[in-house]
């Protein structure tokens, strides 16, 4: 997930000037600087920072009696950008929490799956792993997908027959920036949620078909029986 953060400092107010200083952190791995400061009196820039030049910008009219000055500045300008960093650095680990899953599907070909979501910057590695030894053949790497809230999402696909994986232990290997060490999915022998689901689905329908098959029966039981009619009243009895 992306940490934009921006710290509008106003430092003077006074009836004729107002003096404002804006520190910005983003998360590396973008084209844009990972840490700015902007000066401007009344709205207008005075001096420039970022990151990637490491030394304070002014402006042509900017004058100073100490040649100092702007030296000195540089310095603290430095200093809140480690501040900035570090904060950046600490947003990320609570919110920019990765996931992933591996399910099997069965149609129309045999594949396993492997989903990363959540992470940002969007640089991501996803490799699949047999019996510790690197896949490369049958791997459909598809398209880095934005989510809603501007992290990424990615699929890896591995076509392997089912008993092939009975065989074997496949591993599905995700390596990005935000995590401290490699995330390592096991492929389930069972071929994973999927197969679950199915399993689930064949009981029901085998459940179903008992029960049908029990009325079924039910009704021809109780269809060869005939009720006994009721017996005629005596006849008469002689007076």
């Amino acid at each position: 997930m992306v940490q934009f953060m921006t710290l509008p400092l106003f430092l003077c107010i006074t009836d004729t000037y107002l003096l404002e200083y804006y520190f910005t952190a983003v998360t590396p791995g973008i084209n844009f600087a990972e840490f700015t400061a902007l000066g401007l009196v009344d709205g207008q820039q005075f001096v420039y920072y970022d990151s990637k030049r490491r030394e304070i910008i002014m402006t042509d009219w900017m004058q100073v009696t100490d040649s100092d000055h702007w030296n000195r500045n540089t310095q603290a300008v430095k200093y809140h950008q480690e501040v900035f960093k570090v904060i950046v650095a600490t947003t990320m680990q609570r919110f920019n929490q990765t996931t992933a899953s591996v399910f099997q599907k069965h149609s129309p070909c045999p594949e396993v799956v492997c989903h990363a979501t959540g992470f940002f910057p969007k640089a991501v590695m996803i490799f699949w792993r047999k019996d510790g030894e690197d896949v490369h053949e049958d791997v459909e790497l598809r398209e880095t997908l934005p989510n809603q809230d501007v992290s990424f999402q990615k699929r890896s696909i591995l076509k392997v027959p089912a008993e092939e994986l009975q065989k074997h232990t496949y591993t599905c290997v995700i390596q990005h920036s935000s995590l401290e060490k490699e995330l390592v999915l096991e492929v389930p022998k069972g071929g994973g949620s999927m197969a679950i689901i199915i399993g689930v689905v064949v009981a029901l329908i085998v459940l179903v078909v008992a029960v049908v098959a029990g009325i079924m029966v039910w009704k021809k039981k109780n269809s060869g029986f005939k009720r006994a009619p009721a017996s005629d009243e005596s006849s008469s009895t002689n007076s």
